[in-house]
């Protein structure tokens, strides 16, 4: 249906639907632009997400778990994801937006075009019906007048007294009223006959036309609201593979997560290749019991194999473990004195029991820790060593043929370098025109000099592997008998029983040494100490070089020497023992094989 035909007199109706048009599309430009502001500020957050929990990392700290490195993929698969919905906003920018608001500028000006052509053709129709009615209205206004003049003249003419100079003038303004009378009519039918003319070609020709540019106009506006609409939806749907590949990214990395092959991860990231203990022997200490106790019934066990202790510098176990009631201990004298026997019983449970019940019950608590432990908290860790021999033998190995690889790809690249300089040092000693040949031998000489010193690397590298490797096997071969008293460590267990490669650790020949300066050097807090009790025996350890002991606070050992431990290493690489003969210091952690003991029960276990 025509809007020409059937709403020719709804111009001002027209007027207004067409302008609903235009604000509905913009409306709807509006939408897509806040639709597409979602998107963006969505792939924003969704980007900000990934990089959050995908920080940066060194080399060495790269994901190996399977499930780690499918969490890391599904982080890739939902930024290419947010990547997606980015050129699903760009699109909606672009394609919908954006084309929307230019359609919309020219249906405006389109709009404002029709609207004004109408308007002028309504204005020249009521411009003729004008002109019309003016002069309808004259030919009214001759017509009375005439017909005044022609009853003016028939009373003259009727009347005997009138002159005939007055008979005459009326009858000749009745003529000119007559004739005025008669142009009025021509020029009203003239008038009439135009205004039907135009006013038939306005509704019937320029007003149809312009309703139906309006009319198209605004079909095109409807059409062009579908197209957008579709498009909306193709922006979706043209990403929506890409999208479905990203999710099956997601799911086949899902099914990638290999419990067996994490846990097998584990072992070869923190297996130490170290043997596992034996039996630790039974040490009796009861035997001055036998010579100075007042009980004759007390014996000694007589077992072969059963290491002795110095009967010299012994001291009961159970004197050395008390925390005497007023911070003070009797003095150790040596065993030839004439006093030795009193230490088997302390005195003060003679003279004040309810003194040595209490001291009793304090032995019972947990040691509390002293300012000099709070001081060897706050000791530096000891750096990382080139050779890794901070680490098990097995990390240090996976360590060393890792870094051998890496520096013989190295290796071939300078040899590859090396190769092309000569090519092309040859083919500028063939064609002299192409350049210098001495050009390029300070370059080849520093690649050879990179590649010695790489060689060396090599070598340096490979010989502490073959150490390693020959280390572990003999260790592997000399696994210790049930006479012998202590037995290779494992590796430093913590407090709560997890592994520490804390630099200390390892064994090796020769031994890293910490800084004597790191070891324990007296203060006024630790004089405070010194008188006290003897600190309870924590293990036992065997010297595997010697120790020349020179530095302040530190302990002279010799290879194969067994020393009691008193006190754990607290980080920096040193151990503190206690020889059979009662004197203490620091030992170095790497230069003994310790056994720890973990409760009355016997139970050790070996670091």
């Amino acid at each position: 249906m025509a809007w020409g035909t059937e709403l020719w007199d709804q111009f001002e109706n027209l007027d207004k639907h067409t302008q609903w048009g235009i604000d509905f599309l913009e409306r709807y430009a509006k939408f897509v632009k806040e639709r597409l502001e979602i998107e963006q500020t969505y792939a924003k957050q969704l980007r900000n997400l990934v990089k959050k929990y995908c920080p940066k990392r060194s080399k060495d700290d790269e994901p190996r778990f399977s499930s780690c490195l499918s969490f890391y993929s599904i982080l890739n698969e939902l930024n290419d994801y947010a990547g997606q919905r980015e050129v699903v906003a760009e699109e909606m920018g672009h394609n919908v937006y954006g084309e929307l608001m230019r359609y919309s500028q020219d249906l405006k000006s389109e709009r404002k075009h029709h609207l004004q052509e109408g308007r002028k053709a309504q204005q020249y129709l009521d411009q003729c019906w004008k002109h019309m009615d003016n002069s309808k209205k004259k030919f009214e206004r001759e017509c009375k007048e005439a017909e005044k003049s022609q009853i003016s003249y028939d009373r003259l003419d009727n009347d005997i007294n009138a002159t005939k100079s007055e008979v005459e003038k009326a009858k000749s303004q009745l003529y000119l009223r007559t004739h005025s009378a008669d142009e009025s009519k021509n020029e009203y039918a003239a008038q009439l006959q135009n205004f039907n003319g135009e006013q038939w070609k306005h509704f019937n020709v320029a007003i149809p036309q312009i309703f139906k540019n309006l009319q198209d106009m605004d079909e095109r506006r409807t059409v062009k609201l579908g197209e957008t609409y579709r498009s909306f939806a193709d922006v979706e749907r043209r990403v929506v593979p890409i999208i479905s590949k990203c999710l099956e990214g997601m799911v086949t990395a899902a099914k990638a997560v290999d419990q067996r092959k994490d846990s097998a991860i584990v072992v070869e990231s923190f297996k130490s290749g170290f043997e596992p203990p034996g039996d630790f022997p039974f040490e009796d200490y009861s035997q001055n019991l036998s010579r100075t106790g007042s009980d004759n019934t007390i014996s000694t066990p007589k077992n072969e194999g059963v290491v002795k202790p110095d009967p010299k510098h012994s001291i009961s176990k159970a004197a050395k473990n008390k925390l005497w009631l007023f911070g003070k201990k009797p003095k150790v004298r040596d065993s030839s004195s004439p006093s030795t026997g009193s230490h088997c019983q302390s005195p003060k449970f003679a003279s004040d029991p309810i003194a040595f019940c209490l001291s009793e019950m304090r032995t019972v608590k947990p040691r509390i820790a002293s300012f000099r432990g709070l001081k060897r908290g706050v000791r530096l860790r000891a750096p990382s060593l080139e050779d890794f021999s901070h680490l098990p033998p097995e990390q240090r190995r996976k360590r060393l043929q890792a870094r051998i690889d890496e520096l013989s790809k190295e290796l071939q690249k300078e040899v590859d370098q090396r190769d092309a300089l000569n090519k092309m040092k040859d083919v500028y000693e063939k064609n002299p025109q192409m350049g210098d040949p001495q050009s390029l031998q300070p370059k080849i000489s520093e690649t050879m000099c990179n590649m010695e010193k790489l060689r060396s690397e090599i070598h340096k590298n490979e010989s502490w592997l073959s150490e390693v490797e020959g280390k572990v096997s003999t260790r592997g071969d000399r696994r210790p008998s049930a006479d012998v008293n202590h037995h290779t460590p494992h590796g430093r267990e913590s407090p709560e029983g997890s592994y520490t490669d804390d630099p200390s650790q390892e064994h090796r020949s020769p031994p890293h040494q910490p800084d004597p300066r790191q070891a324990h050097q007296p203060d006024e807090f630790d004089d405070e100490f010194d008188d006290d009790d003897p600190l309870p025996v924590l293990g036992h350890c065997k010297a595997l070089y010697s120790f020349d002991g020179q530095n302040e606070g530190t302990l002279l050992m010799k290879e194969d020497d067994v020393l009691y431990i008193i006190e754990e290493d607290k980080g920096d690489g040193w151990t503190r023992a206690r020889k059979q003969s009662g004197e203490e210091g620091y030992v170095p952690t790497s230069y003994v094989e310790i056994a720890m003991e973990k409760n009355s029960k016997g139970a050790v276990t070996y670091i």
